[in-house]
């Protein structure tokens, strides 16, 4: 009980800019968070090119879970991170995701038969898993006959509705949202091999708003710890 006291009179709040892609994962590890340590969180899902922008117009958040490392790397060297505080929490697998069952085969090749009529990607510029779409449709040199055919989200939660509501057939999304405990949850797909896209590295960094304050800190902290990496792990990230 006193545990539990000293623990409510050091409760804070910290608000937490998140990649849509680790929407499911955050989700789930937030109960645990807070009934750890106390703290609640505040959560906000969107692209990590807009929450970059939205940062730098002075939007409040105190931490930010970025789908890349470069946004990170960026907000690092203008100063708008609490120093030291930037590490890689996940990195994400791109697939190749229909809702229909049966729809997507186990290699790709419903891309090289082109019967479709909608492909969707997430925005490149400001959606990494978008870009990485983008960079193994060029490597699997089928860009320019699909061109046509893609259908672009904002970010990576728009595109899987997109997908999931039938308007488009199929499309490229993150693993962690259609996966679960070592399956794929729901229609079909295909797991895009690493080498056709550069590494996902998902990086986390305390903003400088969120200096001082002890939740931001805690829930940085939380996502090292072996109980938050296992959960992760079981939505298909890497390490």
């Amino acid at each position: 009980m006193l545990a539990g006291l000293c623990s409510s009179a050091h409760a804070a709040e910290v608000k937490v800019a998140v990649a849509a892609n680790f929407t499911a994962p955050i989700k789930a590890l937030a109960p645990g968070f807070e009934q750890a340590t106390g703290h609640k969180l505040v959560l906000s899902y969107g692209s990590t090119g807009k929450f970059y922008a939205q940062i730098k117009n002075g939007a409040p958040f105190d931490v930010f879970l970025a789908a890349d490392d470069e946004t990170p790397i960026r907000l690092e060297k203008e100063n708008g991170i609490v120093p030291g505080s930037r590490f890689t929490y996940a990195i994400g697998k791109l697939v190749l995701w229909s809702a229909k069952p049966g729809y997507v085969d186990g290699k790709g090749e419903v891309l090289r038969r082109n019967q479709f009529k909608h492909l969707a990607v997430a925005a490149p510029k400001l959606a990494p898993y978008g870009a990485a779409g983008f960079e193994a449709l060029t490597r699997l040199k089928l860009l320019p006959a699909l061109q046509p055919k893609i259908v672009q989200g904002e970010n990576i939660g728009q595109t899987h509705q997109f997908i999931n509501s039938g308007n488009a057939e199929l499309g490229f999304v993150a693993l962690s949202q259609v996966y679960k405990d070592g399956r794929i949850i729901s229609g079909s797909a295909w797991i895009v091999p690493s080498r056709l896209y550069s590494p996902i590295r998902q990086d986390a960094v305390i903003l400088a708003h969120g200096q001082g304050n002890p939740a931001a800190k805690a829930l940085v902290d939380y996502l090292k710890t072996a109980d938050a990496r296992k959960l992760i792990k079981s939505y298909g990230y890497d390490f």
